[in-house]
């Protein structure tokens, strides 16, 4: 995937101006640019008139994305080679992460933790550890200190 990811510039030159390989190349530069923390939540759903909507499972979700939709702009357009994209529009859509997602987030879902309640930021400091089963034993650490940490004390 890496190795597509680096070619999307030279792909998109040889293409010219083809809006089909311009939207591909935008949801595929979405799916890295996001990463692994992000990705499950926010999925492109269409680009439109360099515009890229992506699907959000709720308002939480929306907020946060928008705070950090600059950074995620400059990092999208920054793999595609070219200002693509002007605007991301994050609109919720429960139904459309749910089918990104696909089937195994049915059986999965009662065992991970609620997206809404972990934060954009802790999710992307997730992301960046590589094993999927460190990532889940330090998201679940971070969240039970943040609980803790929000108790009042008796």
């Amino acid at each position: 995937m890496e190795n597509l990811i680096k070619t999307l510039p030279k792909i998109l030159q040889a293409a010219g101006e083809s809006p089909e390989v311009v939207e591909a190349a935008c949801m595929a530069a979405w799916k890295h640019a996001a990463g692994d923390g992000l990705r499950d939540h926010a999925v492109p759903l269409r680009l439109h008139q360099k515009t890229l909507v992506i699907g959000v499972a709720d308002t939480t979700w929306q907020k946060q994305l928008q705070f950090l939709s600059g950074q995620l702009l400059f990092r999208l357009n920054s793999i595609l080679g070219q200002p693509l994209v002007t605007f991301v529009d994050f609109r919720v859509d429960p139904n459309a992460v749910a089918k990104a997602r696909g089937p195994q987030s049915a059986n999965a879902t009662s065992r991970e933790l609620d997206p809404a309640t972990i934060s954009v930021e802790l999710v992307t400091a997730a992301a960046e550890i590589k094993d999927k089963d460190l990532r889940r034993a330090f998201l679940g650490a971070a969240m039970s200190c943040l609980n803790r940490l929000d108790k009042p004390r008796t």
